[in-house]
């Protein structure tokens, strides 16, 4: 069942879903109920709200990037952010996931809503360097390992933008003892904790 207030502050803090966008999002949201009954695609206590937990913390990201933007989704797990990006305009999307039921149901989902992805199954970092102007990530690892594998799909001049929890300040901290980067922080709509960081000009230091 969906709901009902969920959806409706989805479409409150994220105006501009339209008809279509939205019947996306409503029919990705019965496949994840039907198919987190047989895997573990999200934690079962979120189920109840799916809208917010995880399609509105997921689909803030537009706010910071541009349509027709082609982006790569590193680690996608169930979709988020890069299906529910996709779902709402935005791509064309390249989705990377190792677990090949994951990345089954990733592309049922993509059939299932009439959208067309690139779906590649393996690892993040064995799989060829996807050279992506936006290379986006949620829920992952912690930022330094992060970094590492968003640099490797990154094209010369991209950005990351990342979805990170309250371990933000610590991570970014961890973080610059080895790379150089420009960070724009933004508040996330879903958690007073958590942030979007937007990072360019990414490079390894040369740490002896």
């Amino acid at each position: 069942m969906l709901k009902p207030d969920g959806r409706k502050q989805f479409l409150a803090r994220l105006p501009g879903t339209d008809a279509d966008q939205l019947a996306r999002l409503e029919a990705y949201h019965d496949l994840l109920l039907k198919w987190t009954a047989k895997i573990n695609l999200v934690g079962r206590g979120t189920l109840s709200d799916i809208w917010t937990r995880h399609f509105l913390d997921s689909a803030q990201l537009r706010l910071h990037m541009q349509p027709g933007e082609p982006f790569c989704d590193i680690g996608s797990g169930a979709g988020f952010p890069g299906l529910v990006l996709a779902a709402v305009g935005y791509g064309p999307a390249t989705l990377i996931e190792s677990d090949a039921r994951k990345a089954a149901f990733l592309r049922e989902a993509a059939r299932t809503m009439g959208l067309t992805i690139n779906l590649i199954t393996g690892r993040i970092e064995a799989v060829e360097p996807q050279n992506a102007q936006v290379v986006t990530a949620r829920a992952l690892a912690p930022l330094p390992r992060l970094l590492s594998w968003a640099h490797r799909h990154l094209a010369p001049g991209g950005r990351a933008i990342l979805l990170k929890g309250k371990d933000v300040s610590s991570e970014l901290t961890e973080s610059r003892k080895s790379w150089n980067m420009n960070i724009h922080k933004d508040p996330s709509l879903t958690d007073p904790a958590a942030a979007i960081l937007t990072i360019t000009n990414m490079a390894p230091k040369n740490v002896r």
